[in-house]
């Protein structure tokens, strides 16, 4: 089996799985994502407590990429502080961008980097970002 085949594997599985697929009862954190160009829906939830990220879980509906992309986000972004899942996201986005390319820095990404070959679908790239960019504004309100 060759390194694609394990991304490929991995993103099958995360689309299809419904453990961060769920609602989360009183979040502190909700704010929805719409993928005009494709259709896909995704709102993010997520439940803080003194600073730390303590749930965080998604609803919706959308492609494969998209669901994968928001299951594995959620998934990372448990026991982080505001500020950490600000610099994941970042990392994420500019992992897609093609603007971080070393191996090494993204490691700290875990998971998320079977979806790096994204990059190299324009048209997917969206659907990939959808969690991301809509975490990324629910945190940005939340400090402001």
């Amino acid at each position: 089996m060759d390194l694609n085949d394990i991304y490929t594997e991995v993103i099958v599985e995360h689309s299809r799985s419904v453990k961060n697929k769920r609602v989360i009862e009183n979040p502190d954190l909700v704010l929805e994502g719409i993928n005009p160009s494709c259709g896909d829906e995704i709102k993010i939830a997520v439940k803080i407590s003194n600073g730390i990220i303590q749930d965080a879980a998604f609803t919706g509906s959308g492609c494969a990429i998209s669901l994968a992309s928001a299951s594995i986000m959620t998934d990372m972004m448990h026991g982080k502080t505001l500020k950490e899942a600000q610099e994941l996201i970042s990392i994420f986005l500019g992992m897609i961008k093609r603007e971080i390319t070393d191996d090494a820095l993204l490691e700290i990404l875990g998971e998320a980097i079977v979806l790096k070959n994204i990059s190299n679908m324009p048209a997917r790239v969206k659907c990939a970002v959808l969690a991301w960019h809509t975490l990324q504004e629910a945190i940005r309100q939340e400090i402001e």
